[in-house]
């Protein structure tokens, strides 16, 4: 009888213990997600997807700050597209360019729907290249997808696309004939040869300093180096009566992984917010600390 026992309650315990473990596992990407219907219904384009539905979206998972009102952007903008951006919703593990998982799982909050590639090259400033240049793809304004090379020369999607191909000579570049075009799938060829010859050092001169007060979505904590590192701001909410501004930011690392959103180390409670008015100097992220300097913004043309 007491084997009897025992062996049932050994069942109860291995029932107890495996629904919890699942029940943790399906809720911890939708954890913070409001219960109700979706706040948001906008649908953009995000390429790489085979089909996108809002409710996967930042903006319908993620709650601003009690007390705070999430940044009304405007439609089509590059801070509506970021706010918009599709979480995974089954998988909140970040995974490295080979398919290893990182060995720190302890940074991301989300990590969002987006592809690595199969080769160390998304890494930090690639991440914001890819979504910055990701945006003027879906919206069709390719003669604003540019980025310079580490030696300074300036790569245009518009000549990529016209059947060219940069190809480097000692410290020059020359174009050269190919089959480029503007389909994405040579779009995604050209990211590639950015990341080969792009990073920090080059983006962070290209872009333009912001004052920490003025931090907006699509903003870019950049230290140019090598190493050096950058994370984006994804979304931002406003406290209406003392205007304090919280923030979300996301990166990528090396090695190249998966895009995903920051937890705030510095405050659990708010995480992944950080808020402009616990900042003193710096931007302590769980892997890398920002001066306030160090924030820039990309150059609008």
């Amino acid at each position: 009888m007491k084997c009897v026992l025992f062996i049932l309650y050994s069942l109860l315990l291995s029932f107890y213990f495996y629904s919890c473990k699942e029940n943790k596992a399906e809720n911890i990407v939708l954890k913070n997600a409001p219960q109700q219907q979706l706040v948001d219904t906008t649908r953009y384009t995000y390429s790489w997807l085979a089909s996108y539905h809002p409710n996967t979206s930042i903006f319908n998972n993620i709650l601003p700050p009690k007390g705070y009102e999430r940044s009304a952007e405007e439609k089509n903008s590059f801070g509506a597209w970021l706010q918009h951006l599709p979480i995974n919703t089954t998988d909140n593990t970040v995974y490295l360019f080979n398919g290893e998982k990182k060995y720190n799982q302890q940074a991301q909050h989300v990590v969002l729907d987006i592809d690595i590639g199969d080769r160390d090259l998304q890494q930090c400033a690639d991440a914001v290249m890819r979504l910055r240049a990701e945006y003027l793809y879906a919206t069709k304004q390719f003669d604003k997808i540019k980025f310079n090379y580490t030696n300074g020369v300036e790569i245009p999607f518009s000549k990529w696309s016209s059947g060219f191909y940069p190809k480097l000579q000692g410290n020059k570049v020359v174009w050269v004939n190919a089959q480029n075009n503007s389909s994405y799938k040579s779009f995604k060829k050209y990211l590639i040869n950015i990341f080969s010859y792009a990073g920090t050092a080059s983006l962070s001169k290209e872009m333009e300093s912001v004052a920490i007060e003025s931090i907006n979505i699509g903003d870019v904590f950049i230290l140019g180096g090598f190493p050096g590192h950058a994370v984006i701001v994804v979304d931002v909410a406003v406290h209406p009566s003392n205007g304090d501004k919280c923030f979300m930011l996301a990166q990528s690392y090396m090695p190249a992984q998966s895009i995903h959103i920051l937890k705030n180390p510095n405050n659990e409670t708010l995480s992944p917010w950080y808020s402009l008015s616990e900042i003193n100097n710096e931007i302590r992220t769980p892997e890398w600390t920002f001066d306030v300097t160090q924030l820039k913004r990309f150059a609008i043309e």
